[in-house]
């Protein structure tokens, strides 16, 4: 298991960093050369070589001798994991086709309900009233800053709501091999077990619409070195996956990306000018409130919130501060910067129009290479076509 002595803030600040890495630079690199489930089937073949050279080169891994991996288990508890990776990838790119942007990201909102409750029937999470009431706090706050135009279509619908299914399931069965009620194997060992799985998942289904519109000469022209890089790159966050949901749980794995998902928001704004509407400023903070909630409870939320007003208004000795103030302390900067986006942006446009734009500005960093799929002339093309 990860080492106790590293906060579980660690971890949600390395996947976050490595998660929107990984997002740039796979981006960069279809824009230039085209070939994302290619790329995608290279990320997870390279994991499988790191892990087995790792794992005998050096002690990082010994932790698989502990494990009494038989076929049955392997059959059981890993190979699932392969197949929930890719359908996660085929159904939230086919869901593109027939949904608008803030339609999707209010049926992602649903996706903390879905892992905690496919967590409870899995027996690794334990919910209660006011872990679900913060929950749906969250939810709240993203479906109101997603709010937009919605196209309504079937099998749009039943892809995302797939799309959401496959990954809750496919992360608490990561955490059931690493949690101590579950294999309580190391997420290192996990990855070594796994990524096999997925990379011979991800090289079928690029057979079916990589490969045939593929040419090495893509591959020549990004360069053997920058692929490695790359790869490099999303091999760390597979790693700070699994210990993110070593370390915590699958569930705020989950939340986390909603965290991640309001910072892409405001770099966004900040970097790239995409305006903010004022209910989106409204719901990104009420989602904020929720992910305080969720970590700290009521208690501790409100002593954090209420620690400045008492240094103004009080003049008594002031009470110890809270034990989490770098929670608040985050949320308050966040939901400033919020603010201060929307005062500059917020005037220029309807709400509606806001709405969308900064959804589909964010949201073509947040899916990566999925975002930039589409189909024409019965083939699968990168771009706008």
């Amino acid at each position: 298991m990860p080492p106790a002595g590293l906060h579980p803030a660690f971890y949600i600040a390395s996947w976050i960093f490595f998660s929107n890495l990984t997002i740039l630079f796979n981006k960069w690199l279809i824009d230039d050369a085209g070939f994302p489930v290619i790329l995608t089937w290279w990320h997870m073949t390279f994991a499988t070589l790191a892990t087995q050279v790792l794992a005998r080169t050096t002690s990082i891994l010994d932790g698989r001798h502990k494990i009494k991996m038989t076929s049955k288990l392997y059959l059981r508890a890993v190979i699932p994991i392969g197949f929930l990776y890719s359908g996660s990838m085929v159904t939230s790119t086919l869901v593109y086709l027939y949904l608008s942007v803030p339609f999707i990201q209010m049926l992602k909102a649903a996706a903390p309900v879905v892992t905690l409750l496919v967590g409870w029937l899995w027996g690794v999470e334990h919910p209660t009233w006011s872990k679900f009431s913060y929950i749906m706090v969250i939810v709240l706050g993203v479906v109101m800053a997603s709010a937009g135009e919605i196209h309504f279509s079937w099998p749009g619908f039943i892809y995302q709501i797939a799309g959401i299914l496959f990954e809750s399931v496919r992360v608490i069965m990561i955490q059931s091999l690493v949690s101590g009620g579950g294999l309580n194997m190391d997420p290192l060992v996990s990855l070594y077990y796994y990524a096999p799985v997925c990379a011979v998942t991800n090289f079928v289904l690029s057979v079916g619409t990589g490969w045939s519109s593929f040419e090495w000469t893509h591959a020549v022209e990004v360069g053997f070195w920058m692929l490695l890089l790359n790869a490099v790159v999303a091999f760390l966050l597979n790693v700070s996956s699994v210990l993110l949901i070593g370390k915590t749980s699958g569930l705020i794995l989950v939340l986390t990306g909603i965290l991640k998902n309001i910072l892409l928001v405001i770099a966004a704004v900040a970097v790239w000018g995409t305006p903010i509407a004022s209910l989106q400023l409204i719901g990104y903070t009420l989602a904020l409130v929720g992910l305080l909630l969720y970590q700290s409870g009521w208690n501790e939320t409100k002593a954090t919130l209420a620690y400045p007003f008492r240094h103004v208004y009080e003049n008594a000795r002031l009470p110890p501060f809270p034990r989490k103030p770098w929670l608040g302390v985050a949320a308050l900067v966040i939901s400033l910067l919020l603010f201060v986006a929307w005062t500059r942006k917020g005037h220029m446009k309807s709400e509606e129009s806001l709405a969308t734009e900064t959804l589909e500005g964010a949201d073509r960093l947040s899916s990566g290479w999925l975002t930039w799929l589409h189909v024409k002339d019965g083939k699968w093309w990168v771009g706008s076509g």
